[in-house]
This record gives structure tokens, sequence and C-alpha cells, in this order.
């Protein structure tokens, strides 16, 4: 285990550091050597012997998946399940949730654009009323207000942890304190905060949590995870089910799988299972209260030299920010940016307005450039950016 954060060892576990700045880490990260060699290892097992031999062969490392998730969520590994991406697994616990018509979803404007389409279309398909929560000073969710916007028909609240579109880290514990004493469903869109910083659902008092693999817990694509409190899970009824969910006692009688597990599908990508289990083990081997203790004031130090920079002007609200770092430049058109910037071995990633479209029109942006850091980048990397950024 490492006790500290050593640079030089995770440096030397991505090895494409010596080609590349990937400031992409909120896209899909670098995969470190030790994830790599997991998944490399039983493609190979699955070649040589087979892809229903090689699972079997693997018991132990699937386990020890919902073992690690267990130990990074805090919670029971049948309230862990595998999911193909982040998206599956939010709209697997979304669209399963017990809502009729008539009731009332809170929801951020910075919420995840592909959550508020599936938000739309249940809304209009059930008769679900939707209700804004307001921003506050700093452009984070207004806590405050929260009770005032609570009706008798208000049964859920969505929240998107760390959204694509800014470096703001929403009060996520707060607004759990808050759906517990008003009694409300709590989702949990933790996309972007899995993997940067700590994740304890029982501080979080959220009923259901999604998450990818690829982006901050560098691990392969096509891979994610949903937590569900075993007690909200264990009443719901998923949207699909099949061998791997429920089994079939007879004509007319199924049983669903325990826990989160109800949500999982037969065929899945075993080498992405595991490397993602790994990728856990990893994170929590650096450790994630070290991870954030980098990467957060790393990403304050960029954005500090991006607002000195003649034309740049950034773009992250909230009090709490995480290690996402959006900006424009004024003339320069962001999809160009991109590729001049990929032309001096630099990868970053741009948010075109439609995409984050709510939060957008709240707060009048433009297209953006997005750089997100990892503890694995340095300082002289971020200064490579900005001297890159100050030349487009």
């Amino acid at each position: 285990m490492l006790t500290t954060l050593d640079l030089e060892r995770l440096r030397a576990d991505t090895p494409a550091c010596e080609q590349i700045v990937h400031f992409n880490n909120a896209g899909a990260s670098l995969m470190p050597q030790p994830v790599y060699a997991a998944m490399i290892e039983h493609l190979a097992r699955e070649q040589a012997v087979g892809g229903y031999e090689a699972q079997a062969d693997a018991a132990e490392a699937i386990a020890d998946f919902y073992a690690a998730f267990a130990d990074m969520l805090n919670c029971d590994p049948l309230e862990v399940a595998f999911m193909e991406s982040a998206t599956k697994a939010w709209d697997a616990a979304f669209y399963s949730l017990p809502l009729v018509p008539g009731d009332r979803v809170l929801v951020h404007s910075s919420t995840y654009s592909s959550n508020y389409l599936a938000l739309l279309q249940l809304a209009r398909r059930k008769g679900l009323s939707i209700d804004f929560a307001p921003s506050d000073e700093d452009g984070q969710i207004d806590v405050a207000a929260l009770p005032g916007l609570v009706r008798d028909r208000t049964k859920l609240i969505l929240l998107t942890h760390c959204p694509s579109q800014s470096g703001l880290i929403q009060p996520a514990k707060a607004v759990g304190r808050f759906a517990r004493e008003y009694d409300l469903l709590y989702l949990l869109d933790a996309c972007q905060s899995a993997g940067q910083m700590p994740l304890d659902v029982d501080a979080l008092q959220c009923d259901a949590l999604t998450g990818t693999g690829r982006k901050f817990l560098r691990g392969p694509r096509g891979t994610g995870f949903l937590y569900m409190r075993r007690e909200l899970a264990e009443r719901v009824d998923p949207v699909f089910v099949d061998l791997q969910s429920a089994m079939l006692e007879g004509p007319d009688h199924y049983s669903l799988a325990p826990g989160a597990r109800r949500f999982e599908s037969w065929e899945r990508n075993v080498a992405g299972q595991i490397a993602l289990g790994r990728a856990v083990r990893y994170a929590m081997d650096v450790g994630l209260d070290a991870i954030a203790a980098r990467i957060q004031p790393m990403a304050e130090r960029l954005r500090e030299g991006l607002s000195d920079l003649p034309g740049v002007t950034v773009h992250d609200p909230g009090s709490n920010r995480s290690a996402i770092v959006t900006f424009s430049k004024s003339g320069v058109d962001v999809g160009n940016a991109k590729a001049r910037l990929n032309g001096r071995a630099i990868n970053v990633s741009t948010v075109p307005r439609e995409w984050a479209l709510l939060d957008a029109q709240e707060r009048n942006l433009p297209d953006l450039i997005r750089a997100s850091l990892h503890a694995y980048n340095n300082a002289a990397e971020t200064d490579r950016l900005l001297e890159a950024v100050g030349a487009l």
C-alpha cells in the first residue's frame, strides 16, 4: 500500500506520460499498468481456454470487484452491481424507482444532460412534475432553499455530484441530510467524483449512487457500477430481468436476485469487470484522500494561471471545486483549440453548449475547453498547457 502519494510510482505505472500530457481524465483516464495487466491477462485466458471457462477460473477476482467497491463506498457487497456504463447504471436505478403519476422530482440545472433526458422521458410517460432547485451565490445547489420546494407529492431528488461541464463539487452530504429529513429518495450521479475523492454512502445518505470505470477510477471503457441501498433495492422492480438478475422458479413465478444484483445482466465484459475491481484497489492503495489533496490544489493553480492569460475566462463555479477545469478564450473556436493542443501532445476535451444546455443557459456559457487533471499529472505539464493556451 502507498502510505503517501508517490508521484514517481504513479507516473511509472502510466507509461504514456512519457509521450503525452493527458488532461482528459474526466473523459477517459489513462489506465495504470496493474489495471491494464489484469484485463489483458483475463483476455489471454479467454483466448487460451474459452470465455466461460476463463470466467470460472476468475471467480475470486470477480468476487473482489464487489468487495473492492464495498470497501470504497462503505457498503455491503450485495449493494453493488456491475454495469456496462454509468448511464446504464443510472437509468437502471432511475427507471425502477417507485414513482407514480403526480409525483414530483427535484433537480438542479447542473445535472448531467443524459440524466435529464431520462427524467423528461419518464415525466412524459408517467405524468411526473419537475421542480428546479435554485443555485446559491456560489453557483451550487441552494440547500437552504430546498425545504421550501418540498410539496405533498415530492418523492425524489436527483444530483450530479461533480458536473461534466465545470469544476463544481456539489454539497452532496448536505443534500443527503435534507433528503433523509424530508423522506425523499436520493439518487446521486458520482460519475466524475468516483476516483478523485472519497465516497461514503453512509455519510452521503444517498439511496443510490452510480459511476463509470473509465474516468477518474482509471478503469477500462465499457464498465460502470451501481450502488443501491439494499432495503430500497429489494422493493423495486427492475425495468428488465434475465437469468443473472432473476431465477425462474415455475411457469408463473420468478424471484429476483438479492440487493443490487437484480440490475445486472448475464452477458458482461468479464475482463472489464476484473480490471475495474483492480482499478478500485489501485485507487484505494494510492489513497482517495491523498488523490483529492493533490489534484484539487493543482487544479486551482491551473485556474489561476489560465485566468492570468489574455482573453481567457475560467468558468468553474462553487466554493469547493474538483479536478475539472473549464475555460474559453475569446475569438478561439474550441474544436480548433482542442486540435491544436492535441498537435502539441496535450489531450483535453470540449463541452459544446448543447451538451450542458440547462447549465449553459442559466450561466450564459459559451462552448468550453475542459482540462481534467489526475494525480499522475505534474506541474511541468500544467505549465505546458498554460504555454500552449497562451499561444492559441
